[in-house]
């Protein structure tokens, strides 16, 4: 890939083995419920995946099953949350739409968890919204996905357990980047998702906890222990396997992300930007910045010609920017409509975060420029 690809949170470039790993299941595509030879080589491509997947967060094999990706796993651990008796939901304000769009839809009470400035979750106003009446189901990213703002999910879990609760943890952007152990955070659910890690897009994972049950959304056959009907996407769950594995293997470089992604924040903060949940601990791969002057759109449109390749903190819709929920949870308002996320990965290389800061001041003070010349009364136009 031509430029500078800083969105690996949004989707990481997929790596060579997983390529490799799928191509050859593609050559050799049975149906791995078949009971003939290709029907047995797609099921060891499957259960091979379904242990490396395993492997990444400290689960037994048996607690995964595989889904189309982040979304369903989300949605398929909160049904199974409110299936095994929970009442209502309580959500974490910076929470990815997924999640909370499926607490909305679910028909149950919803109940926003909040944060503070700095993006982390408030444990002692999630005690208080435990206190309320009827089981409650928790959902808590582990790190968000914009800000890259690590939460306190093993104290969390603390406070959901003691109140005969369950804890839903949205793992897909922390996995691979931090160490993340199913047992260590005291989640009763977990989900992953293969194109975050450098695998395909549409395939993920559901993990649960040893005596949690997930509840059906997809029926038919017995696939999946009969926890998830349809037929194996077999060269995706062979390449998120891989995935898995090669992020376990490099998690020890990942940290190196962070220098990286430092030095370029002392840049940008220079040139004007303010750093969001720049006090809070962090994915080191992720950067997310604001400004109160000059659109998401507009910077990435302007960055893209440039070769740099990030994406914005909000969504773009219908031409009309749209706030960042991550920015107006910590209350930088102000800035909701100006943020961009920079994220690294695998491929990432020190130069592509200096070359990204410099593309960024340079562009950011043209545009400066011309809203000034703008703003100028006409005759100092002329005059100058």
């Amino acid at each position: 890939m031509s430029g500078v690809y800083l969105d690996y949170n949004a989707s990481a470039l997929v790596r060579p083995e997983v390529q490799d790993v799928m191509s050859r299941a593609l050559a050799d595509n049975g149906n791995p419920n078949a009971v003939h030879a290709a029907g047995r080589r797609a099921r060891a491509r499957v259960e091979t995946a379904r242990a490396q997947v395993a492997d990444l967060v400290g689960a037994d094999p048996t607690a995964v099953i595989f889904t189309s990706g982040g979304t369903e796993s989300n949605a398929q651990a909160l049904l199974s949350a409110l299936g095994d008796g929970c009442e209502r939901l309580i959500v974490c304000a910076t929470e990815h739409p997924c999640v909370a769009e499926a607490a909305t839809a679910s028909g149950k009470p919803v109940k926003m968890l909040p944060v503070d400035r700095e993006g982390v979750v408030d444990l002692m106003k999630l005690q208080q919204l435990l206190a309320g009446p009827g089981r409650a189901v928790v959902a808590i990213h582990h790190a968000n996905n914009e800000s890259g703002a690590i939460q306190p999910i093993a104290e969390a879990a603390k406070l959901v357990r003691a109140a005969n609760g369950w804890l839903h943890v949205d793992a897909i952007q922390s996995a691979g980047k931090i160490p993340v152990s199913l047992q260590e955070l005291g989640a009763d659910s977990l989900t992953l998702s293969g194109h975050k890690l450098g695998g395909p897009q549409g395939v993920g994972a559901l993990v649960l906890k040893d005596g949690r049950e997930a509840v059906r959304m997809i029926h038919g056959a017995g696939q999946e222990r009969g926890r998830r009907a349809g037929t194996e996407n077999v060269p995706g769950i062979a390449g998120f396997g891989v995935a898995a594995d090669c992020a376990a293997r490099d998690l020890p470089l990942a940290g190196a992300h962070a220098a990286w992604r430092d030095a370029a924040a002392a840049v940008v903060k220079a040139g004007g930007a303010v750093v969001i949940a720049e006090g809070a601990p962090r994915l080191p791969n992720t950067l997310f910045m604001a400004v109160p002057d000059w659109d998401s759109p507009q910077q990435l449109i302007t960055l893209d010609l440039m070769g740099i390749m990030v994406s914005a903190g909000s969504a773009c819709s219908s031409g009309k920017t749209k706030p960042s929920r991550a920015i107006l949870a910590t209350g930088h308002a102000a800035l909701a409509t100006g943020g961009i996320r920079i994220s690294g990965g695998w491929g990432t290389v020190e130069d592509d975060w200096s070359r990204f800061a410099a593309a960024w001041v340079g562009a950011y003070e043209k545009h400066r420029a011309r809203q000034s010349t703008r703003a100028a009364p006409a005759s100092t136009r002329e005059t100058a």
